[in-house]
């Protein structure tokens, strides 16, 4: 897990979504409107919520529950961007 220093300052979700499709995520297409999106981990049906802007905080956050969920790294998902 990176330290704050190690991640970049914004991320666009859509640059982050992709990147997480590449690693075996699903898109959550389920569900009602606003400016979030639903991942899914098929393996364990667990899922996590993208914000429309990804900021350090929010990354580190998002970053730990998807190693949480599915053993994906930081280094995994940044060779994907």
């Amino acid at each position: 897990m990176p330290s704050l220093s190690g991640l970049p300052g914004f991320l666009s979700r859509k640059k982050l979504v992709k990147a997480l499709r590449r690693v075996g995520f699903e898109v959550n297409t389920i569900g009602g409107k606003g400016s979030h999106v639903k991942l899914i981990w098929p393996k364990t049906q667990k899922t996590i919520t993208i914000p429309a802007g990804v900021e350090k905080q929010t990354l580190q956050y998002v970053l730990k529950e998807i190693e949480k969920y599915s053993g994906v790294t930081w280094e995994e998902i940044q060779r994907e961007l």
